[in-house]
Formats: structure tokens, sequence, C-alpha cells
């Protein structure tokens, strides 16, 4: 029997609050499935399993805050899920004599059957009854007694489903069903959201929160619209206009302060402890951006490039050359990563910033790290990363060429030891063959650790980035 405990999803992070579980107690898991939703300080993410097996007991209830390493459910063998089925059949008591008012069953009655037909209801209400403590929770929110329902789960195990079908006709309505967890059925109340507009991710279409949040209106939503709002409301719409107003941007304000609160500690502690030093050079990007205009030229829509591509690409294969920026200082000493994973710092939409990885960014191809790119980045700003892109970094770039910066010089995230930065492509007078004329260029910055490299490894690691993107081709 293992633990999944609560991870460490960043150097950061203290502690974190379970959102919801994307399982069950009794559902098998495999390596790398989410199983759950964790809220940082600084975003939603999508937790992993770490084994195979089958979830025996959930241990956290949902909006529980607790620290890193706090059991958070147990693992059994894969085998345990085929004991756990059969348990009901096991486990459910015979007709029982000592319950009062059973009538017992004549000793030498031939025809035993017709007894249970004839026993009132209120006679069998001792039952086991099999259900999660998820399915349990949503019931008693849906004020269903599960003593009067059959389960339609392995072994006779009540379902989601067959809770929230016992709870439809006490709506009053004949609204279509929505799967949905009960996490994103809540936030959904909150947002004013209705779950059948909404498109399911989750297992089985299921809606999840992540959902919710990308279906809610934006920001500026509770303050244009008010209690007006022209979408339909909800059933409980009047209960609802307070909700709207001021006190629904509340969260998402304390939350962007306390992101602000965990990188500007995460910050201070890495300028004091990390011995910085910084390295820059201009890089003549004529060659690339002639590359890159005939490569979207002729390719589809969907492969067509950014010279973004070009930049991280050559930032990962040039980790692979100078191994010694790639990489963590644990304790007193160098640990070289095990591989290329490229943090890539992502600005959201709320405030604040996150670092997700591509992970072996050095062997993608271009077209395939734009898309691994696209995707990282709406994730991100969809509350939707997994815990391993949030702590897999082996050395991170920031680009901040979009907003219009020309150079940028970081602060390194421990325990990494580098962090690379990327300006504008900007037209630039420059002499090539002794000729002047006006070349696009880009700055290209290293922030590095002193007590993992020294400037001539540095120097190095810009020089290897100059020199791919004169063969943007062979990236």
């Amino acid at each position: 029997m293992a633990e999944f405990t609560m991870p460490s999803l960043g150097a950061d992070m203290d502690e974190g609050m379970l959102l919801e579980w994307l399982v069950q107690a009794g559902d098998l898991v495999h390596k790398g499935d989410p199983v759950a939703v964790v809220e940082t300080a600084k975003s939603t993410i999508e937790v992993e399993c770490f084994e195979t097996g089958t979830m025996t007991e959930l241990l956290v209830q949902p909006g529980t805050t607790v620290p890193v390493g706090t059991p958070l459910a147990l693992i059994g063998a894969a085998e345990e899920r085929q004991a756990a089925r059969h348990a009901p059949k096991t486990s459910e008591p015979p007709v029982p004599a000592e319950l009062p008012g059973f009538p017992e069953p004549p000793a030498t009655s031939p025809e035993p059957a017709p007894a249970p037909v004839s026993v009132p209801s209120a006679a069998r209400q001792p039952r086991h009854t099999e259900a999660g403590p998820l399915v349990r929770h949503l019931a008693e929110h849906s004020g269903v007694d599960l003593e009067t329902l059959h389960g339609s789960g392995p072994g006779g195990r009540i379902t989601r489903t067959d809770v929230e079908q016992a709870a439809a006709p006490r709506a009053g309505t004949r609204q279509p069903r929505v799967r949905a967890t009960p996490f994103a059925r809540r936030l959904a109340a909150e947002l004013g959201v209705d779950l059948t507009t909404v498109r399911g991710t989750g297992r089985e279409s299921a809606v999840r929160a992540a959902d919710v949040r990308q279906a809610a209106p934006g920001p500026s939503a509770p303050a244009t619209h008010g209690p007006s709002a022209p979408a339909p409301p909800p059933p409980a719409a009047p209960l609802r206009p307070s909700a709207a107003g001021p006190s629904a941007a509340r969260p998402s304000e304390d939350r962007t302060v306390a992101m602000r609160r965990a990188i500007a500690g995460l910050m201070t502690r890495a300028n004091r402890d990390i011995p910085h030093y910084y390295l820059s050079t201009t890089v003549d990007m004529a060659t690339a951006m002639a590359w890159l205009h005939e490569h979207n030229r002729v390719s589809p829509v969907g492969e067509r490039l950014l010279p973004a591509a070009l930049l991280l690409k050559a930032a990962a294969v040039a980790a692979t050359e100078v191994p010694e920026v790639n990489g963590f200082w644990t304790g007193d000493h160098f640990t070289a990563g095990e591989g290329v994973h490229l943090g890539v710092a992502v600005s959201l939409r709320g405030g604040g910033l996150v670092a997700p990885a591509l992970h072996h960014a050095d062997t993608l191809a271009l077209p395939q790290l734009m898309s691994a790119l696209k995707d990282l980045v709406t994730r991100a700003r969809t509350g939707r990363l997994r815990g391993s892109e949030v702590s897999d970094s082996t050395i991170t770039v920031t680009n901040l060429g979009d907003q219009g910066v020309e150079a940028v010089f970081g602060v390194i995230y421990p325990p990494q030891v580098a962090l690379v930065g990327f300006g504008r492509v900007v037209d630039r007078p420059c002499a090539v063959g002794g000729l002047l004329g006006v070349r696009p260029m880009v700055t290209a910055t290293l922030s590095a650790d002193h007590r993992a490299t020294d400037g001539a490894v540095g120097a190095r690691y810009l020089t290897a980035v100059t020199r791919l993107l004169q063969k943007p081709e062979q990236l």
C-alpha cells in the first residue's frame, strides 16, 4: 500500500489546496494519469499519479489546504480492484435475526424466495451501501438517500450517475443531465455558469473545474454586467446579483496578490543565495528570418512558425552542447539534468507568471515544438498544467520580445543554475563583410549561477546559441 502525497510543485511551495479529485475510490489508475487538481499560490495544477494501482481510499476532501508531503490518498495493487468489486457480496450481512423488527423466516420453509418480496422497504434500510466519499458528498448535497438506490457500478456500487438520476426528479425540470465533478458544479454555481453549455475535458467528457473557469466571463464581466448580465441565469439567480458585484473579483485579486507574494519571496531568496553573473550578445537573425519566411510561405497554417520557436529550439540544443548550464544546484554540488526540459516563462491574464516545462525540447522538430508551446501557454492560462510541467524544468527561457523589450536579464529560478533571455527582433545598422546595412538582430542574455559555472562557460553557451541560429534548417 503506497501513499499519494501532496507534491512539491516548485521551490516556493510549502502547502497546497486540493481543489478536486479526478478519480474515485476503487478506480484503477496508471502512472502519469492526472488524479487530482491542486491550487498553489501561483497556479492551478493537475497532479499525476506516480505509480499504477487502485485508489483504495481518498483521505482528503476537496477544499482542504495541507502541507507538502501530506498523504492525500492510498494506492493499492491493481489486484485489489477485483477484491473491491466483490466486497459488497461478501461483506453484506446475511438476513440478520438480531435486527429489530425483522421477521425471522421459518427454519423449515422450502420456499425462501417470496420472503424478501413481502418485507417492507423500511426493513431493508440497514443493508450495506457501497459508495465512495465523493458520491456520498454529492448525495448529501442533492438530498438523495443512498439506502434507497440500486447501484449500477461493479458489485452493486452506487455511482455518481445513480445519484444524479435520483436527484433529477427533485429538481422539477427535465434539463439534460451533465456529467461534472462536485467541485465543478459548486464553482459553476458561484460563477453563474450553465453546465449544459460547457464542454467537458475529463473522463467520459465530464466537466471539470478548469472547464468551468474557461467558460466563465472574463475578469471585467462582473463590473460590466453586474446583476443585469444578459446571460440567462440558473434557477438560483435572484440570490446572486450581490455575488456578481465587486466582491466577485476578490478571489481573483487575492490569488494575484498571493502569487506576487510567492514570486517575490522566491526571487528574494534567489538573489540572496545565488551568486549571479550576467552575459549578453547580439545575434544576427537575417538568415533565420529569411528561412522562417520561406518555411511559412509553403507550409499549412497549422504548421507555421513564430521566431520564438527558433529561439527556444536554439536555447535547448545549446544546452546539450554546454550541459553545465542545464541542471540543478542542490546542497553544495551541481546535478546535471536528465534531458533538456525547457522552462518557458508565461505571463497570466490575471497577473503573475509561471514557467512550465517543454519536456525534451532539444529533440522536438520545430513544428512539434511550436504546437507544444501553444498548448502549454493555453493550459497555463486556463489552470490546466500538469504537476511534472511545473517541477521538471532544467533551464528557463524568458522571451519578452512581444512586449517590445529589447533585452531582459532575469533572476534564476532555484534550484536551476541558468536563465536565458531573448528580446525583440529589431532592424539595426550592422556592418557585414565590410559593408554597412540594416539587418534584423536580437539580444540574447544569460543569467547564470557562479557556483556551477563561470563566465567562460556562459560565453560558450551564448556562442552556441548564436551559431545555431545561423543554420535554422538544422534546428
